[in-house]
């Protein structure tokens, strides 16, 4: 059974091309634009992996990303943030949320597999 991982983006040329590479991988990729659609999702599926924009309309990544590590049954669920936020102290700020790792966009399409199964097996790439 493939990895299911839940992609959280509000920009659809980063997401198509995140879903693409994952989809490539044979991952089962679920897609959300924003924080109150990846709430369906994460209800509804049971998740190895979400990749979250920082940067989201409404709630924000890291205030959604707080939220899951809050509850029982979405704490366990790796979340890596994935963002155009690259200054000094914007991965201190992720982690200081609850993100269990960081990948800066744009992101490298030949690296970028290897990574997400680096998280998924718990180890960090």
């Amino acid at each position: 059974m493939p990895p299911k991982v839940l992609v959280v983006d509000d920009n659809i040329v980063n997401l198509k091309l995140i879903c693409e590479l994952l989809e490539l991988d044979e991952y089962e990729v679920l897609k959300a634009g924003n924080a109150e659609e990846a709430l369906q999702i994460i209800e509804n599926f049971p998740l190895d992996l979400i990749l979250m924009d920082i940067e989201l309309p409404g709630v924000d990544g890291l205030t959604l990303t707080r939220q899951l590590k809050e509850r029982e049954n979405t704490k366990n669920i790796p979340i890596i943030a994935v963002t155009a936020f690259a200054m000094k102290g914007d991965a201190q700020k992720a982690y200081g949320a609850g993100c269990d790792g960081y990948i800066t966009k744009p992101i490298d399409t030949r690296k970028f597999t290897e990574q997400i199964t680096g998280f998924i097996k718990g180890l960090n790439p």
